[in-house]
């Protein structure tokens, strides 16, 4: 009943965003990453994380200005998260109220990482 539960709760949570994270889904639903299909408040095991993507495996956290930084609720989270496949991000709502587009360029040079390398071509045509 458990996951139920969090899932109602994680459906509750979709119709209230804070304005830093409508700020950043405004963004992620444009596709500005390459076709990446993230999803809010999306439960994965026992957390519900606030934007989360399949492919790649990448969760996006916004933590609120009551936030604290060295919360080891969030280091807990983010192990049980990545021990699932997932890399985990994570910006302020005072990062994403001020610098969105440094939030977003940073964001972008995650995704690159996260990317297979695409085929290179030789000077004939062919892939290297």
């Amino acid at each position: 009943m458990r996951d139920a539960r969090l899932t109602a709760f994680a459906k509750a949570n979709r119709k209230e965003m804070s304005e830093p994270a409508l700020r950043m889904w405004l963004q992620l639903r444009a596709e500005r990453f390459m076709g990446i299909k993230f999803r809010r408040e999306k439960v994965i095991g026992d957390y519900i994380a606030d934007f989360a993507a399949n492919d790649p495996k990448l969760v996006i956290e916004i933590d609120g200005e009551t936030h604290d930084i060295d919360d080891p609720r969030d280091a807990i989270r983010t192990s049980y998260l990545e021990s699932r496949g997932y890399r985990v991000v994570r910006y302020s709502n005072v990062e994403v109220m001020q610098n969105l587009e440094g939030v977003l360029m940073s964001l972008a040079a995650v995704v690159d990482e996260m990317r297979p390398p695409l085929p290179t071509l030789s000077p004939q045509g062919e892939r290297a």
